[in-house]
């Protein structure tokens, strides 16, 4: 597992996943909480992983950081590896913001 997974509460105030429960679009999105949501919880226990399902959404990755600032990412067409790195981007981001 990836250090940086275990900074992420350092960088990030929250974290929103939104999906849809049945389209093949979020499928990749459906995966990647399923496989990694226990530990990304377990390594980061203060962080809020707010996981939203809504019918027909295109899947969306949010990370809000300190004053309000949030970032988006698309996650149509990802698949879970990227996704993964999306997070990590997202994680980095944060990172940059408190420089």
């Amino acid at each position: 597992m990836a250090s940086w997974r275990g900074n992420i509460s350092k960088c990030m105030k929250e974290l929103r996943i939104l999906l849809c429960q049945s389209s093949p679009a979020s499928a990749p999105a459906r995966a990647f909480v399923e496989k990694n949501y226990k530990d990304l919880k377990s390594l980061n226990p203060k962080l809020s992983i707010l996981i939203r399902e809504c019918s027909g959404i295109q899947p969306q990755m949010w990370a809000r950081y300190d004053m309000g600032v949030e970032r988006c990412v698309n996650l149509d067409g990802m698949s879970e590896p990227q996704i993964l790195k999306a997070l990590e981007d997202l994680a980095k981001a944060g990172g940059a913001t408190k420089a």
